[in-house]
Formats: structure tokens, sequence, C-alpha cells
């Protein structure tokens, strides 16, 4: 996000420098030196393993609190005061109302004799969901969510068509929050079941059986009695037959009991097989199935791979089990399975590992294998038949990145969608049986895209990783470091950053701004090698990487650290975190949304305990000692030189709890001698953001002003007073 404005006068380095000769100004170095809101401490000290770690920022923790709430509104009231008067600030909104109000539409789905898509207006707020008879039929709204609400609190989750087309399974949100109330609706009719309507559907989605009476979702309790924490544990799977009151859905798949992993089950199109997926975190799967034409009524579950510290993505077609995983093939390889002989042993191998490319995902349309692949984090699209022969490579415009394909495992039509960073989301129709391939929908947007040009980049990190970045710039930028830059990172949980057009960039690039995004280990552009390399023990790889890229940046004179900006979100706030009070030399300014930091508490909020297969526990001492090692909350000192820091943070995500932004923005307003920090705290908003336009415009115009700013102005400065 952004910083206040600064509003020094002529007279503050003289008034600076009398005051530095004070023994009071001297003291006050090691304190905030802005008029931040309050932030009291407390006396706590937690002995982990024998070490002592203080904590004097908990009370915080607790955002039912007066005094939490009277801190937060303050902290909120200072970021948007701050924000709202800096130099430009209006022009980015105005921009970026240009940018990202547009209309956009989504591949179709076809169920029934029905076709379902999403459309995004350009003067709405919410994409508005759509149901047509027939290819060519006329448009109906199937859900608005901007009517839901008058505030826009309300928000739609996910939604899930009957394979007859009849009925729609979908979730409603309060907040964009991740809990849900799950309903149905009549298509025809657009009206809801008043029977059908399921709480505890913050990870449901339907799977509906072929005749479009029943599905299968997974449950989760409201009792308010139990942790938010601890809920994974309880998550039953059920199957609801419409028209019977939920509460007696038959249980499928009793609770686990352990909060650290998370249990789905899904039904093919034909209805004959059910597969039990239980996720322990991003780590590894566990899959058994039942074979519903053999076995009608099943009451128990066939292992299918259990207990194998690998990935496992499987589905079925024509009788017949297939499994994409990185057992054995960090970079992901192709099983068939005879459902009859399903031992791991009798697997038949019919897509082999790539050396040079990671397997990242597979369809079957057409009664073909789909397979999408990254080769240097670049896609590449290939077409297969149900023995692994190699049909065709399906050409792409360029180099970027597909998003699909989509269809039916029994349909000939097919949809994918490409995209690169100087190339806006284009889907095209393609025929899986001929590969004859068209232009079904581009976005358009209003900026000349042609000045702009992508480097990719390898650079070492620290251990002599070889790591690669990708670079968008202006082609006749001048290479002397004047420039500034804006890299941003996650790497984690094996989520890939690949070419993706994205408008709210465009304003940063029209100022003559670079945009930097490193493929850092913990991700999955190169397998699970890659992402191993970057978790539990070896989380700090993660940071060294993202460092490194900073002084790539600086030796190649792309920017220079008075330049530099990071970015990043959620995993992505935990490495900015980590560069704060790593590196704090390295760059100017730092933007932090949803972040985790307190990483020794943050399992005992939000869904932490799912991700302790990724970050590890306090409760295990190597994993405790690692934890501290970087656990950004924990290693703010005071009397340090810290960059301007924008922290965002949403009043209602329950899935990385606010705790992590308030503690941190506390104990660096009370330890820097360095820049501006500020929380910023989106109202009506989930991990996700608020789910309005208007409210990106505001969040990415706040945050790039606050950039712009900071790479404009000296290396310290004393922001003025709030007016209250």
């Amino acid at each position: 996000m952004k910083k206040p404005a600064d509003g020094l006068t002529l007279l503050l380095p003289l008034l600076a420098f009398l005051l530095a000769r004070s023994p009071r100004a001297r003291a006050a170095e090691t304190g905030p030196r802005t008029p931040y809101p309050q932030s009291r401490t407390v006396d706590v000290t937690d002995v982990l393993h024998g070490v002592p770690v203080t904590d004097p920022y908990r009370w915080l923790e607790d955002a039912t609190s007066p005094d939490v709430k009277a801190w937060m509104k303050a902290q909120d009231d200072l970021a948007r005061q701050r924000l709202a008067s800096l130099p430009g600030r209006d022009g980015l909104a105005a921009r970026l109302k240009e940018l990202l109000y547009i209309d956009s539409v989504s591949a179709p789905q076809h169920r029934g004799s029905r076709y379902f898509f999403t459309r995004r207006h350009s003067n709405k707020e919410k994409s508005v969901v759509y149901w047509r008879e027939g290819a060519d039929g006329a448009e109906k709204v199937l859900f608005d969510p901007n009517t839901w609400s008058a505030d826009g609190s309300a928000s739609l989750g996910g939604w899930q068509v009957a394979w007859d087309g009849t009925r729609v399974a979908y979730q409603k949100k309060i907040n964009n929050s991740d809990e849900a109330t799950l309903y149905v609706m009549d298509v025809a009719t657009g009206v809801d079941s008043d029977v059908d309507v399921i709480a505890g559907a913050k990870y449901a989605g339907a799977s509906w059986t072929p005749d479009g009476k029943a599905f299968y979702y997974t449950w989760l309790p409201v009792d308010p009695k139990i942790p938010t924490a601890d809920r994974p544990g309880y998550a039953e799977v059920r199957l609801h037959r419409l028209g019977a009151d939920p509460k007696n859905d038959a249980v499928v798949k009793e609770k686990t009991g352990d909060p650290t992993v998370f249990q789905s089950a899904y039904l093919t199109r034909d209805g004959r097989f059910l597969f039990l997926v239980i996720s322990h975190g991003w780590t590894s799967q566990d899959v058994s199935f039942r074979d519903l034409a053999a076995d009608p009524k099943p009451t128990g579950w066939t292992p299918l791979a259990v207990g194998i510290k690998a990935h496992f993505d499987v589905n079925a077609f024509d009788g017949k089990i297939f499994v994409k995983t990185d057992d054995g093939a960090p970079k992901g390889r192709i099983f068939a399975v005879d459902p009859a002989k399903p031992d791991r042993a009798l697997w038949k191998e019919i897509v082999p590992e790539r050396k040079d490319a990671t397997l990242e995902a597979y369809e079957i349309l057409g009664g073909r294998l789909a397979l999408n692949y990254l080769r240097s984090a670049t896609s590449l699209l290939e077409i297969r038949e149900t023995d692994g022969k190699l049909v065709r490579e399906v050409p792409l415009p360029g180099i970027g990145t597909v998003g699909g394909p989509v269809g039916r495992d029994d349909e000939d039509e097919a949809y994918f969608a490409f995209t690169s960073f100087t190339t806006p989301t284009t889907i095209y129709r393609t025929s899986v049986k001929t590969g004859t391939t068209s232009l079904y929908f581009q976005v358009k947007v209003a900026a000349d895209l042609s000045p702009y040009i992508v480097s990719q980049v390898f650079y070492p990190s620290k251990d002599g990783t070889r790591v690669s970045m990708f670079i968008v710039h202006r082609k006749d930028l001048e290479r002397d470091g004047s420039a500034r830059c804006l890299l941003e990172g996650y790497g984690g949980f094996l989520i890939s950053l690949t070419p993706t057009f994205t408008p709210g960039v465009i304003p940063w690039l029209e100022k003559g701004g670079v945009y930097a995004v490193p493929n850092l280990r913990g991700g999955g552009e190169y397998g699970e090698a890659w992402h191993a390399a970057g978790m539990l023990l070896k989380k700090q790889n993660v940071f060294d990487d993202f460092a490194a890229a900073a002084e790539y940046l600086e030796k190649e004179k792309w920017t220079s650290p008075a330049r530099l900006v990071v970015r990043g979100g959620s995993n992505g706030g935990l490495l900015v975190g980590a560069m704060i009070t790593q590196h704090p030399e390295l760059f100017r300014a730092a933007l932090c949304a949803v972040p985790l930091l307190d990483m020794v508490r943050y399992h005992l909020f939000g869904s932490g305990k799912t991700w302790i297969s990724e970050y590890g526990s306090v409760d295990d001492a190597a994993q405790s000692q690692a934890l501290l090692a970087y656990s950004p909350y924990q290693h703010v000192k005071a009397g340090t030189k810290y960059p301007a820091v924008l922290v965002l943070s949403a009043d209602s995500d329950d899935r990385v709890d606010p705790m992590h932004a308030r503690k941190f923005t506390a104990a660096l307003q009370a330890a820097s001698t360095g820049g501006l920090v500020i929380l910023r705290i989106e109202r009506h908003a989930g991990h996700g953001g608020a789910d309005l336009v208007k409210s990106a415009v505001a969040s990415r115009a706040d945050e790039y002003a606050f950039a712009l700013s900071e790479t404009e102005a000296p290396a310290l400065k004393a922001p003025e007073t709030p007016k209250h």
C-alpha cells in the first residue's frame, strides 16, 4: 500500500539537528519518532525448548477487546489520512479505475442442455453469473452478487452446477471471508430451496451425482466453542439428498480428529468412482476410492495411495483411474491404474517425468489427456491419448501462462486461457480431436502495452542455487540504477508465479517503474524438489533467494536500494516481513499484505494448523529453532533503521489472523528509526480482499502512492502529526 504524506517544512532539518543534540532526542532514537497510536506492552515470556521468547504485544491478539478495537481504528485512521494526502494518489486511483473496471467473460460450462459462465461488467463491482439454454440461447442472470447487499459485504464463493443443468449449489460469504453457507437454486426459476441450506460450508463444494438429486460435500461444525484452528479436525464428508434436512445427511467419512489435515471427496461425472482425499497440508495426500459400479452401497474405502509422502491428483475415465504424482518423479508423471488391481506396484506409467519441464496439471477432455507443463516457469500444453501417446503440442500465442484447458471428458470442445505480463487474458476454443483453435474472448484494456517487454534472467542465490526471475520494463529503459522497481514474491505451498497479465501493475510501469517477479524456492515452478527446498527447516532459502534477487537488480543496475520496493501477501507477507528484519538495507519501502509474521504462534489462529507441514511448529525442537531463527515479529530490534512499511490487513480475514499485522506494526513503530510504518485495514474484507473493484482501486492506489512517495523521498523522514 502507500505511505502517508510527509508534510515536512523547510525548518525540519535545522530542528532535527538541534534536537539531536539533546539527551531526550537521543533516547527517542530507539522509540517511535512519529505520533503513532499508543501501543502499550505487556510482560509475557514463553520458554520454548529452553529458549525464552518475549511477546510484548500479545494483548493485540484479541480483536474482540475494546482496547484492540480502539487501537485498530486509530491505526487505520492514521494510515488513511496519510495515504489520502499523498501527491498523485487521486491520479493513480483515476487511472486504476480505467484499468480495473473492464468487461470480461469466462469459458462456459456445459451442463445438460445449458451453458453457464461469468461475466464482468465495466460498470459493476462484482462479476455476474449467467446461463443460457443451448449454445446460442439468450443470456439469463443466475447470480448477481451486486444486488445481495447494499454495502457489498455479501459475496459469492464457489458455485457448482449439477450435471443435468437443472440446479446449482453455491456458497455465500459475508465480508468475503472463507466462512460460508451453501444454498441450492433451481436454475429455471432462480429460486433457492428453503430446505437445502447448509451452514459450515467453509470448504464445501458440491460434487453432484449424475441424476442431479444429491451431492457430496465437506462439512465443518459451526460451534463457537470449537477454536477456529481446531475445526479442520472435525471436518466430515457427507452426502446430501435434495429436499432432506441437512442435519440428517449421511456421513460417508467421519472426522479425522487431526486439525493439521483436511479431507474432501469428489464423484466422477459418470458416478462410478468416489475419491476420498486426505491432504496433509500442501506436502502430500492420501487417496482412497469406492467403485460404486462394483458395489453400489459400499461401507469401506479401497486404498489407492496411502502413507506415501507425495502428491496425487486422481481422476477416472472409461473405467480406468489416472494418477498424476511426484512420487519418485519430483517434476511429475502420470500412471494408469486398473481399479480392480490398485496396488502401487501394478500401476502403469503412461507419461514419464520430463527433465526439462514440470507437470503442473492435467485434465481428461474429449477422451484424451490434456497436460499443462511449466518449462522455465512458462507454459507448455500437450494433448495425449489415454495410453500416453503424444497427439500434439498445442501452439500458444507466445511465452506466457495457460489456464486450463477446461471442458468435459465426453465432449470434444474445450477452452483454455492464455496470458503473459504484456498480454491481457485471452480465451481460446479448441477441438481436442482436430486441434483446430479459435479466439473465444479477449480482454481489452485501456493501455498501450507496446512499449514494454519481458526479460527472463537467472541469478545465483546465497548458496549458489540458480534462480529465475521475470523483469517487466520499458524497451528503452536505460539501466543506470535510477529506475524504481517493484519486487514481488511468494515462495511457498508449491504455488508457481508465472507470466500473468495484471492490469493493476500498468500504472507502475507507466511511471517508468520496473516490475520483477522471481521464482523462489518453496514454489512449484521446478517441481516438488524446488518446493521442499523452501519449506520447514529450509524456509530460510526462500528469504535468501529474495534477497539475492534484490542484490542482482542492484548489481545489474535495474534499480538501486533507494528506489526498490518489495511486495508480498499472505505467505508472501511473511517473505516481506523477513526481508524487513533481515535485510532492511536492500530496499526503501515494503508493502506487506495479510501476512504471517509471528511464526511462534501462527498455528494457534485461523487456518494455521493446516500449514504445519509447510512451516513446522514450535512444539518440535528442531522446527522451533528454525522458526525462531527467522520469525519476523521476534526479530524486530529497537533502534534499527527500517524501511518505510505499509502493512495491509483485512477486518474479516479468517485464514491468516490479522493479529500478525497488528503485533508486527506495533513492534516496528516502537523500534524503527527509519521510515514511516502504518497499518491500513480493509473493511468488509477477507483474506482475498473486499470483492469490490472500488476496493481494489483504492487499495492499489494507496500502495503505489506510498511506494512512489517513498522512493522519491530522503532516506529518513519524520511524518507530520496526524489531525484528529
